[in-house]
């Protein structure tokens, strides 16, 4: 009987760090959507992915949070369509822009060298617009 509960001991630990060694860059960085009027959970999802494939070129970093708030996309979607940047993307409208807010850990190598080495970056805006309802989204932009 001991040597049965020692295995399934054994068993749990080697699971546990499997799990542990599979943190992927951008793959499994948490996810948090607000509630929405603007965009369904479909839409907001969409947008999701396509900023984690855009990530994926960020090299030695780790996206570790992704959200998104709808008063913070609202307000940043207004001062991007009102400040001349929608015009990045011809077409750009409130009903076609969102933005998502994100958190990521930049390793020894500083990504492509325009990042701090060996940091985190908070609240770091991710800019898409699509051009129409149903049109896939796209990255124009990110930063601060």
């Amino acid at each position: 009987m001991k040597k049965a509960v020692y295995f399934f001991i054994m068993i749990l630990m080697l699971f546990s760090l499997a799990g542990c060694s599979s943190y992927q860059s951008g793959n499994d960085a948490k996810v948090t959507i607000g509630k929405s009027e603007k965009f369904s959970e479909e839409e907001i999802k969409d947008s999701v992915e396509c900023t984690k494939e855009k990530f994926k070129s960020f090299k030695g970093c780790t996206l570790t949070d992704i959200w998104y708030d709808e008063e913070k996309s609202n307000k940043l979607t207004h001062n991007y369509l009102q400040e001349g940047n929608g015009g990045y993307e011809s077409g750009a409208t409130d009903e076609n822009t969102i933005v998502l807010i994100s958190n990521f850990k930049v390793g020894s190598s500083g990504g492509d060298g325009s990042l701090e080495p060996n940091s985190t970056y908070t609240d770091w805006q991710w800019y898409l617009v699509r051009d129409s309802k149903n049109g896939k989204w796209k990255v124009v932009g990110w930063g601060y």
